[in-house]
């Protein structure tokens, strides 16, 4: 079962985020087999992280719950809040298949939240080829779809916003992204 997790940085919890770092690196380690995609969020300056994604493959809900509730900036209080999600992976490739290559333009987390829970048809093929992850935020069941997630090369926030069919989503938020991992 595939898990959308996006921790969501506490305000003025950079300098425990830091201290943190090795801690948090090495518990991501024991899942790195499992990852489909990751890497922090920014604010607008590009610099200053907001967040964590993680997309991850593990056996069933309870796993994903200790997965996001067990890490340790979580556990330390870096995060104020954390989406878990289960969630369909409709690319079927990791972020380190993505043709586009671990830099070069910007990336983005596009996050589309209900409540409309009717099927979005999903990104036109030529949006695909910028499209480094992309699935529906589902129920513990898989049943009820909750949203989408995106994460994708655009030049701006408002083509990265596009990928989204507009009016489906009582709320959609862009957030400046990076591909994750150890440097």
């Amino acid at each position: 079962m595939e898990f959308f997790c996006y921790h969501r940085d506490r305000p003025g919890s950079l300098p425990l985020r830091q201290e943190l770092g090795e801690e948090h690196w090495s518990y991501m380690d024991r899942y790195e087999e499992r990852l489909i995609a990751r890497g922090p969020t920014f604010a607008d300056d590009g610099e200053t992280p907001t967040g964590s994604v993680h997309i991850v493959d593990l056996p069933d809900p309870a796993a994903a719950r200790a997965f996001a509730f067990d890490e340790p900036n979580q556990q330390a209080g870096v995060y104020r809040d954390v989406l878990l999600r289960r969630w369909h992976n409709v690319l079927g490739r990791t972020m380190w298949d993505f043709p586009g290559g671990r830099t070069g333009g910007n990336r983005f987390l596009v996050l589309g939240l209900g409540p409309d829970r009717t099927v979005d048809l999903g990104p036109a093929a030529a949006d695909r080829d910028e499209l480094i992850a992309y699935g529906p935020l589902l129920s513990d069941d898989g049943k009820a779809r909750l949203g989408t997630a995106a994460l994708v090369r655009a030049p701006d926030r408002h083509t990265a916003r596009a990928v989204l069919a507009p009016d489906r989503y009582a709320v959609v938020e862009v957030h400046d992204w990076e591909f994750g991992g150890r440097r």
